[in-house]
This record gives structure tokens, sequence and C-alpha cells, in this order.
């Protein structure tokens, strides 16, 4: 049901929400922001539809401190839900997401109307990221790519160090635990958990991106802040799974 809801959503906010949106005054930058605050809205009432609904429950730690100018949120990829849940408590967010999507037919009308930024993995991609940055938006990204391979360690790619050192102001980590794992990259989507799951974000502490910079030239800097990061994670999702058990 909640799958079905989410396409259905997607397929009408491209066809009669978006369009309806293009008819109200603003120029390219009014009109995006506008669509954003809709996707937000509409992520948040999907979020609360599958808890009322027993899907999930989820805690939201620090959420007050997403949405800044600037700001870039580097997150953690258990599910495949991650994106919807920080779009979800930050209104006005830009995101890197997956190519594929671009040609999903229930995705392709939020990624369009937004401007979220392709993850093609090409040097434009990073210059868009950090003007994006430095125009004063959020800027959601997930240095893995994809989502983690459960029982694995999350690898890092140093793309999303690069773009913060471009353009960020401040960079916030965001941890995400679900449990029991579900809709992970080495389960189907319709794989059901035998339980309701628990989708926990917490939001670190802000890292200034200028102290890396510091260090050395682009590569250095680049490669000293994805250690920082990567050590960050591994650290606090090693404190969730001894917490858990």
């Amino acid at each position: 049901m909640s799958f079905s809801l989410f396409g259905i959503g997607g397929v009408l906010l491209r066809v009669l929400v978006f369009p309806l949106l293009g008819l109200l005054p603003g120029d390219a930058r009014v009109r995006r922001t506008r669509a954003r605050r809709v996707v937000s809205r509409s992520f948040r009432w999907f979020v609360e539809f599958m808890f009322r609904s027993g899907v999930l429950t989820y805690e939201v730690e620090g959420a007050e401190r997403l949405g800044r100018p600037g700001q870039m949120v580097i997150a953690n990829h258990p599910s495949l839900i991650d994106v919807v849940v920080l779009i979800a408590f930050i209104r006005d967010a830009n995101c890197v997401v997956k190519q594929s999507l671009w040609d999903n037919p229930c995705m392709h009308g939020p990624i369009h109307a937004c401007g979220y930024i392709s993850n093609s993995g090409s040097l434009d991609m990073l210059d868009e990221a950090a003007a994006a940055l430095q125009a004063g938006e959020t800027l959601i990204v997930f240095p893995e790519g994809t989502r983690t391979t459960p029982g694995q360690a999350p690898q890092f790619h140093r793309g999303a160090a690069a773009i913060a050192l471009r353009g960020a102001q401040l960079v916030t980590p965001v941890v995400i635990s679900v449990s029991p794992t579900t809709l992970t990259k080495a389960e189907p989507w319709y794989s059901i958990p035998s339980r309701r799951f628990h989708f926990r974000l917490r939001v670190g502490q802000d890292i200034d991106p200028r102290q890396f910079s510091a260090l050395g030239p682009a590569p250095v800097a680049s490669r000293k802040l994805n250690d920082h990061l990567h050590q960050h994670f591994m650290k606090e999702l090693a404190e969730d799974e001894r917490s858990a058990t």
C-alpha cells in the first residue's frame, strides 16, 4: 500500500500539481523553491502515513539543525527511504540523486521540478553541486553513492568531500539506522520484515571544511576529510549496533 501510494503520488505531482504551480508568478528560482517545499511536505505526509498504518516507527534527533544556508548534509544509506525521510524534514533541500531515477516515471516529475542534481560522476556534477552550496542551498549527499550492503561497512567515495571543500559553509553528518534491516540493496522491495521497523535519524555536530582545506592541496584535503567522515560514521554505527544488542 505504501509503495502504491508513493508511486501514485509521484505521478500526480508530475501531471497535476507541478503544472499548476508553474502557473503561479515567480522566476525559475522561486518555482524551484516552491516545488521543493511541496515535495518536502508530501514526503512528510508519506512518513506519517507509514507510521500511522503500522509500517514503521521513527525518531529524528536534531532536525532543527537541518536546512541552513550552504549546509552540506552527508548521510549513510542503509535503506531505500533514507532520502524520503531526510527531505521530509528539510523544507528547501537540493539533493544529488542517482542517474537512473531521472527515467523513473514516479520520480521524474519531482526530480525535474526541484532541480535536483544527477549523480553522473562527472566533473560537471561536482561543479554544479558546489555552485548550489555557494548559492546558499542545503545539499543532501550520500557518499556511498548507493545503499549499503547489510553486514558490510559503508564505503565513502571522495566526491562528497571534494564538493564540501569547494562550496560548503558547513558539513553536517547524519547517521541513519534501520532495525530490522529492510529495503536494503540485498533485498527486493517487496520483502516485508516480520515486524515494524524502526527508522532512526541522528544529526551530528557540524564540521568546518575550511580546517581540512588548510591541510594541503585539494586531493590531500579531500582524502583527509573523507577519512574523517568515514571514521565518524563507523564509530556512530558501531555504537548503534551495540545499543541494539
